[in-house]
């Protein structure tokens, strides 16, 4: 049974970068992963790409034959897609087992009423894939109380609308720090619950949010975001390698996903991890590690980096020495007087 992830999101959240980083990270621990790429808009991948929907049709056309703008563009395409879904198909059934990354267009009608991506996935579905989907906003939503209660509410419309085994996730939390102080700690943030503490700070970020109609309005949203209780947060920084792991283990539970058995051959450290279930970073590590002791932390990684480019190199001069003392030139002589004559005697014309 293959496994799956859906990776959704507004524009600039970080998608493609995932995929790229998810990709090495699968590879890296054992994972036969490949990566299709369902972003028309999308010319310039960072990542190998098993499938490319421009393959398929590409938005340069669309935008030309059916004078659409970019947008326009997209939802047709993903509407020219659903009606050939037998092409996608096809390319996900010479796939094997592969463990899957979808990276999605960042248009957010297509995750929110949408129902081209909707069908698709159901299709894919019926091939026997387990599907996650992986709804992923920047961090810097959390600066403004405003910008969060928006994420909050694409978040939720989101899980209603795909109805599938759903993660959101901060991404870019390595860069949280230098936006300035938050006025609650994270993890307000990840679990989103009791968010009645943040309509004090709407009223703040703007005098119109102090008016009678939004004060009800912005207490209508909280209220319904805490009855459905279905949004809460992941964390992510793409070039962690243990942040990746944390998130991979999340997913993995999320969808259900049995080790393959390529995993475990070459046991490496991040390896085990993934595979015995090793605690990966807590809400407060997070906190810790990318906030109160930033600065504290990238320079123990630096320290720590050093040492091991130095090692390597130090390394590197052993085997250049050994190898100098093993082949000296009586070696390289006596190799000369011990090669076999072949009984053909090579004459040269003067």
């Amino acid at each position: 049974m293959p496994f799956a992830q859906l990776v959704i999101g507004p524009p600039g959240s970080g998608k493609s970068t995932y995929c790229d980083g998810m990709q090495q990270f699968l590879s890296a621990i054992g994972r036969k992963c490949s990566v299709v790429n369902l972003d028309p808009a999308n010319d310039h991948t960072s990542y190998p790409c098993a499938l490319d929907i421009r393959s398929l049709v590409t938005l340069e056309k669309i935008m030309t034959d059916e004078e659409l703008g970019p947008n326009g563009a997209v939802l047709y395409a993903l509407e020219e897609l659903e009606a050939n879904v037998e092409w996608l198909q096809k390319g996900l059934q010479g796939l094997g087992e592969d463990y899957v990354l979808f990276d999605c267009p960042g248009q957010v009608e297509l995750f929110t009423h949408h129902s081209s991506l909707r069908n698709i996935f159901f299709r894919i579905q019926k091939l026997g894939y387990r599907l996650v989907a992986l709804h992923l906003t920047d961090s810097y939503c959390l600066t403004l109380p405003s910008l969060y209660i928006a994420t909050l509410l694409l978040s939720l419309r989101s899980m209603l609308q795909l109805d599938l085994p759903h993660l959101n996730v901060l991404t870019k939390i390595d860069k949280i720090a230098s936006y300035g102080p938050l006025p609650f700690d994270l993890e307000f943030y990840t679990e989103a619950q009791d968010l009645g503490d943040i309509a004090r700070y709407l009223q703040e970020e703007s005098p119109m949010m102090r008016h009678p109609k939004f004060e009800g309005l912005n207490n209508a949203v909280i209220e319904l975001v805490e009855d459905f209780g279905l949004v809460a947060f992941e964390t992510l920084a793409v070039e962690d390698k243990k942040s990746m792991m944390t998130l991979l283990q999340s997913i993995d539970r999320a969808g259900g996903y049995a080790f393959g058995g390529a995993e475990g051959a070459n046991d490496t450290v991040w390896q085990v991890a993934v595979r015995d279930g090793l605690r990966g970073m807590s809400v407060k590590d997070v906190q810790e590690r990318w906030i109160d002791r930033k600065e504290e932390f990238d320079e123990m990684e630096r320290r720590a980096m050093e040492e091991e480019e130095a090692k390597a190199k130090e390394g590197t001069d052993e085997d250049v020495d050994e190898q100098g003392e093993d082949w000296n030139d009586d070696d390289l002589e006596a190799m000369r007087r011990d090669v076999p004559s072949s009984g053909i005697k090579v004459v040269r014309r003067p």
